[in-house]
C-alpha cells in the first residue's frame, strides 16, 4: 500500500515568482501518488530533470534510418492501437445506455458530455435531465506488425512516450525538431522554469509547443514530475496580474494532472466526489466548473455506471422518484486513453469468450493429453480445450501446470506460446519446459516458445503477426497475469485472432500492476470464464510461511535447514550493516548461496535503508570502484528499466562509444550513454515492485522502522515469495509487520472493467 498522502495546502497562482525544479519521477513503475497528489510508495529516483536533461526528442539527419529499441517498438505498437481505437469512435452506431436517470450536478455533467459529443460546447442552456450515454466498446483494432529492426534491444531504451516513435513505425522522427525545442526553451526561461524541460515539453505539446505554453502556462503540468504549485509559479511569471486562482485553464490542467496521478496510483478513473475533493485541496475554487470545462474540451470523459449492472432498467411508464424507477449509479471521470483501453479490453475478451476455439486436435486427443497430466494440470488442459479464455491461479509451484498445458497444446500441433513479465520469469519457465539456460533449444532441438510480454507486443520476440496484424498463434499463456495493466492487456487481447485460446495465469495475492487497472483481479471477480485454482502447494518452510501470509497470518514456521532466518535490528544503520554482512558472508557461508545469487528487497528507494543506501553499501563491499561509466563499473549488478513499469535485473559487461553494455537475463542489452542516468540503477537491492516476476535462491528482505507505513499484505507476500531456498528478514519494523499481514490488504483501485464485463452490450 502506498503511504498515506501528505497534507496538501491550497495553492493560489502567484505565490511564487518562478517555478522551482520539478519533483523527479520514479521510472520503476511503482504505484505513484494518490489522487490527491500524495507521496509515492517509494521515494522517487532522479531521472535527469534536475540536471536539465530531458528525454531526447530531437530528430537528426539520419532519423529515417533509426532503429527501434524494444521500448520504442512497444510504444509504437501501443500508439497504433490507440489511434485505431480512436478512429472507431466516429464509426460507432450509437450510445449504449448504462444506468438510469439522474438529476442535479450529475445530470449537468452528463449533459455536458452529450453536448461535447454532438459538437456543441456545453453551457447553462443545455443542462437538463438527459438520458446519459456510455461510450460503447470500440471495434476491435489490432496494431500492425512491427519491423524486425525492433530486435535491437536497448538502443534508445526508455524513450519518452510523448516523443517516441510515431505510428509510422521505423524511420519516424522521435520528437519535435531542435527549432521547436529551442523556442520552448525561451518560453521556459521567460517564466523562470528549468530550461532542461524543453525537450519534454516539446514532446508533450507538439510542433506549436511554444505558442501553446505561452497561451496556457499550466500546460507545463503535462511534463512528468511538475506539480501544480510549480506550474502556478511559472504561470504567474508569464501572465502577471492576469493569473488568478479561478482561471479556467488552471482548473482544466489540474483536473487532468489529478487524473494522471490517479493512474499512477493504479486507478483508471476517479469517482466524482474524490475528484472534486482533490481539486479543492489544490486550490481550485469552483471544482464542478473545472470538471465541466475539462469534459467540454474533451480532455477527460465522464461515465455513469450502474452499481448493479444486472438490475433491470426502469420502464418508461414508471414515475420519476417511484420505487424501482432508478438504479443506483456512480459517476466516474477518467482519461480517454484508459477508458478506451478498458472498453477495448472488455470487447476483446467478449470476442474470445464467444468465439469457437480453433479445432486443432480432436476431443479425444485433448482428453488423452489431460489424462497424462497430473492434478490441476489436467483440469487446466480440459478447460483450455473447450474455452477461449481461462484463468489459472496458484503460487510459485503451480507454474508447472501452465507448462504442462503448453507442452500438451504443442504436441497436438497448435502454435502455442507463453509470455512472462520479465526475462527472469522467462528463464525459469523455459527450465520447466526442459530448455537450455539460454533458451535456444530443448533436448529435441526445438526453438523455445517463451517470450516476454514486452517482446511479444513489440515484435522483437515470438511468432510475429499475420497479414491482419494478429499474433500468428493458436494458444497464448500469459504468466504473471496480475502485472497486466489495462493498456497492455487490451493490446494483447485485441492482437489475438478469432478462435485463439488465451490463458491468464498468476498468483492473485502478489502486488498488482505498475500501470493503471487490476485486470486479473477484475476478471476473477467477474467470473465470466472458467477458473482453475491450482492444488499444488508451495513446498517447505518457505511455502508454508508465504501461504500463511496470503490468508493474513504471519506464522512461525519450523526451519531446520535455516530456510527462514529473522535478524532483529534497532535502527536503519544497523539494518544496512547486517544486510551487507548477510549477503557478503553469512548466506554464502551458512547456506551455500553466493552473493551474486542473493537479492536484497526493501520497501523504497529513499531513506537510510532504501535501495540507494543499500546499493551504495553493497557495491563498496562486493564490487568497489570509482563508477567510471556513468556511475557504474564492470561487474556491477544493475536494475535496467527499458520503459516505465518494467525493471530487468542484470550486470554491467562493458562500456564503449555505443553505451553501457549489460547482460539481462542472459540477453545482451546496450543502453546509450545519454539514457544511462534515467534507465539504469544499481541492483543489489530492489523494491518488491521491481522484483515481481523474478525469483532468487536467497533473498534478504530489509524492513527498517521507517518502512512501517509502506507495508501491506501483498507487499510482504511478494517480497517473501521471491526466495526459493533461503529467506533472511532484517526486521526493524517491529509489530508493523504482523499488523500489515493481518490487517492491511491491497489498496483499492477504481476501475470500470467489472461493469463493462457485466454489461451485455460490452460483448
Amino acid at each position: 500500500m502506498s503511504t498515506e498522502p501528505e497534507p496538501t495546502e491550497k495553492t493560489e497562482p502567484g505565490t511564487r515568482e518562478a517555478a522551482p525544479e520539478p519533483e523527479p519521477q520514479d521510472t520503476d513503475g511503482e504505484p505513484g501518488a494518490e489522487a490527491e497528489g500524495g507521496t509515492t510508495e517509494a521515494e522517487a529516483e532522479p531521472t535527469g530533470i534536475e540536471a536539465g536533461e530531458g528525454a531526447s526528442g530531437e530528430s537528426g539527419e539520419g532519423a529515417d534510418k533509426a532503429q527501434l529499441s524494444e521500448a520504442e517498438a512497444e510504444l509504437a505498437a501501443q500508439r497504433v492501437e490507440r489511434e485505431r481505437i480512436a478512429r472507431r469512435k466516429a464509426e460507432r452506431k450509437g450510445p449504449v445506455e448504462s444506468g438510469a436517470k439522474l438529476s442535479g450536478k450529475a445530470a449537468d455533467l452528463l449533459a455536458a458530455v452529450r453536448a461535447v459529443e454532438s459538437g456543441a460546447k456545453p453551457v447553462a442552456a443545455v443542462f437538463g435531465e438527459p438520458e446519459p450515454p456510455r461510450r460503447p466498446a470500440p471495434e476491435a483494432a489490432r496494431p500492425r506488425p512491427v519491423s524486425a529492426e525492433a530486435e535491437r534491444v536497448g538502443a534508445g531504451a526508455g524513450a519518452n512516450s510523448g516523443g517516441g516513435t510515431g505510428a509510422g513505425g521505423v524511420g519516424s522522427p522521435v520528437g519535435p525538431g531542435p527549432e521547436v525545442v529551442e523556442a520552448v526553451r525561451r518560453v521556459l526561461a521567460e517564466g523562470g522554469a528549468p530550461e532542461g524541460l524543453a525537450p519534454q515539453v516539446a514532446a508533450a505539446l507538439g510542433e506549436a509547443a511554444d505558442d501553446e505554453l505561452r497561451a496556457d502556462p499550466w500546460q507545463l503540468l503535462r511534463v512528468a514530475g511538475v506539480r501544480p504549485e510549480q506550474a502556478d509559479g511559472f504561470a504567474r511569471a508569464l501572465l502577471g496580474a492576469q493569473c488568478a486562482p479561478d482561471d479556467e485553464r488552471r482548473g482544466r490542467a489540474v483536473t487532468v494532472w489529478l487524473l494522471e496521478q490517479a493512474a499512477l496510483a493504479g486507478h483508471t478513473a476517479l469517482e466524482m466526489p474524490a475528484l472534486t475533493a482533490a481539486l479543492a485541496q489544490r486550490g481550485v475554487p469552483d471544482t464542478e466548473a473545472a470538471v465541466q470545462s475539462t469534459i467540454a474540451e474533451a480532455e477527460a470523459l465522464v461515465f455513469q455506471d450502474a452499481l448493479d449492472p444486472t438490475a433491470p432498467e426502469p420502464t418508461e411508464d414508471q414515475e420519476e422518484g417511484a420505487e424501482g424507477a432508478e438504479r443506483p449509479v456512480r459517476i466516474l471521470v477518467g482519461l480517454e486513453r484508459y477508458a478506451l483501453a478498458e472498453e477495448s479490453l472488455a470487447d476483446g475478451l467478449a470476442r474470445l469468450i464467444n468465439s469457437v476455439p480453433k479445432a486443432d486436435g480432436s476431443a479425444e486427443d485433448w482428453e488423452r493429453a489431460a489424462a497424462s497430466a497430473k492434478g490441476s494440470a489436467a483440469e487446466l488442459i480440459r478447460a483450455t480445450a473447450a474455452h477461449g479464455l481461462v484463468l489459472h491461479t496458484g503460487g510459485e509451484a503451480s507454474v508447472a501446470e501452465p507448462a504442462a498445458l503448453l507442452e500438451a497444446a504443442r504436441s497436438l500441433g497448435l502454435r502455442a506460446w507463453a509470455a512472462t513479465h520479465s526475462p527472469l520469469g522467462l528463464a525459469r519457465f523455459e527450465a520447466l519446459l526442459g530448455f537450455d539456460p539460454d533458451g535456444t533449444a530443448t533436448a529435441h532441438g526445438a526453438t523455445g516458445p517463451v517470450v516476454t510480454v514486452a517482446g511479444l507486443l513489440s515484435g522483437a520476440e515470438g511468432p510475429g503477426r499475420d497479414g491482419d496484424g494478429a499474433f500468428d498463434l493458436d494458444v497464448l499463456v500469459v504468466l504473471d497475469a496480475p502485472q497486466l495493466d489495462v493498456e497492455t492487456a487490451a493490446l494483447l487481447v485485441e492482437s489475438l485472432p478469432d478462435g485463439a485460446r488465451l490463458v491468464l495465469a498468476g498468483d492473485p495475492a502478489v502486488l498488482w500492476s505498475a500501470g493503471p487497472g487490476r485486470v486479473f483481479a477484475d476478471l476473477l471477480a467477474a467470473r465470466i470464464c472458467p477458473q482453475v485454482a491450482s492444488r499444488t502447494p508451495d513446498p517447505g518452510p518457505l511455502g508454508e510461511l508465504v501461504s500463511g501470509i496470503g490468508i493474513g497470518e504471519l506464522n512461525k514456521v519450523e526451519a531446520p535447514g535455516k530456510e527462514v532466518v529473522i535478524v532483529p535490528v534497532r535502527d536503519a544503520g544497523e539494518a544496512v550493516h547486517r544486510t551487507v554482512q548477510l549477503v557478503a558472508d553469512s548466506v554464502p557461508r551458512a547456506i551455500g548461496v553466493p552473493a551474486e545469487e542473493t537479492q536484497v528487497i526493501t520497501p523504497g528507494h529513499g531513506g537510510a535503508a532504501g535501495t540507494r543506501a543499500l546499493n551504495a553499501a553493497l557495491k563498496e563491499r562486493l564490487n568497489p570502484g570509482p563508477g567510471r561509466f556513468g556511475g557504474f563499473d564492470l561487474g556491477d549488478r544493475v536494475a535496467y528499466s527499458p520503459a516505465p513499469g518494467r525493471t530487468v535485473p542484470g550486470h554491467v559487461v562493458k562500456a564503449d562509444a555505443d553505451g553501457l553494455h549489460l547482460s539481462c537475463g542472459g540477453r545482451p542489452v546496450v543502453v546509450p550513454k545519454e539514457r544511462v542516468e534515467q534507465s539504469v540503477r544499481h541492483g543489489w537491492a530492489l523494491t518488491a515492485h521491481q522484483a515481481v516476476g523474478g525469483r532468487w535462491p536467497a533473498v534478504v528482505v530489509v524492513l527498517p522502522g521507517d518502512a512501517a507505513q509502506a507495508l501491506t499484505r501483498p507487499w510482504v507476500y511478494t517480497a517473501f515469495g521471491r526466495a526459493a531456498r533461503h529467506l533472511s528478514v532484517v526486521q526493524g519494523a517491529d509489530q508493523a509487520l504482523p499488523r500489515a499481514v493481518a490487517e492491511i490488504p491491497a489498496k483499492p483501485r477504481t476501475t470500470r472493467l467489472p461493469t463493462l464485463l457485466a454489461t451485455p452490450t460490452a460483448g
